[in-house]
């Protein structure tokens, strides 16, 4: 029997499906980081040419939109969800559960950052959290201005813990992540730089829990003071900040 008859009595190709290429593109983040989930890579994982994965994804970039709504689909809606408890509660909650569920996939992170939520998982998301604003009193600009600026916090906070530890995988546990920046920190030359060096211990626990509260607690309270905003305090006339500075160099 020749090869080409061989070729033409083999089964049909394995059909694939979106969530499994999906998973294999997030076990490659995992064990990779964010460069290691290519295309051929992830065909390789689920063991078809790299053409089949193009079947249900034209690019890279649509398995990364994919992706990010399959970590955002993970989110547990139920512990900021409940109206009957304080607003800011509600709002901590949200935050610890996006940092806790995106740090188990520290690869993901960049490539979800780099690009648009803009999927069903990111919008409906993004409703529940101007929903919990409009129950703490705010109109719907000041409640966007200010969930633009959770999301800020958030994700930024999480790609800097993320950018702390360069070895793939899951983020080490969070006490030895500290102490390592705690023995980084200890080396500073104090005469160099002694409020660095006073400052150390402190700086160690920028990638803690404790520091990403501190700093969600801060922008609570002040999206709950409600400060003048820019358009109630009326225009800015640049030129008058133009000669401050210039009274100043004076």
């Amino acid at each position: 029997m020749s090869v080409s008859e061989i070729r033409r009595r083999r089964g049909p190709r394995r059909a694939l499906t979106e969530d499994e290429i999906l998973d294999a593109a997030l076990d490659l983040l995992d064990e990779g980081g964010a460069d290691a989930a290519s295309i051929r890579g992830i065909a390789a994982r689920v063991g078809v040419a790299p053409n089949a994965v193009y079947t249900y994804f034209p690019d890279k970039a649509a398995v990364v939109r994919g992706l990010v709504e399959r970590l955002l689909g993970g989110v547990d809606h139920d512990v900021f969800a409940d109206r009957a408890r304080p607003w800011h509660e509600r709002v901590e909650a949200l935050a610890l559960e996006l940092r806790a569920h995106l740090s188990a996939h520290p690869g993901a992170v960049p490539l979800m950052i780099g690009g648009p939520m803009d999927g069903p998982h990111a919008l409906t998301l993004n409703e529940r959290l101007l929903q919990l604003l409009a129950d703490a009193g705010l109109g719907p600009a000041d409640a966007a201005r200010a969930s633009y600026l959770l999301i800020v916090y958030v994700f930024g906070s999480i790609a800097l813990e993320v950018a702390d530890t360069s070895r793939p995988g899951p983020l080490p546990p969070e006490a030895e992540r500290v102490a390592a920046r705690k023995a980084a920190f200890s080396a500073t030359p104090a005469d160099d730089f002694p409020r660095s060096a006073e400052a150390a211990a402190t700086m160690a626990g920028y990638v803690s829990t404790e520091q990403y509260l501190w700093g969600l607690h801060r922008i609570l309270g002040g999206i709950a003071a409600r400060e003048a905003t820019p358009e109630e305090l009326g225009p800015v006339d640049l030129r008058d900040r133009t000669g401050l500075r210039e009274a100043h160099s004076a």
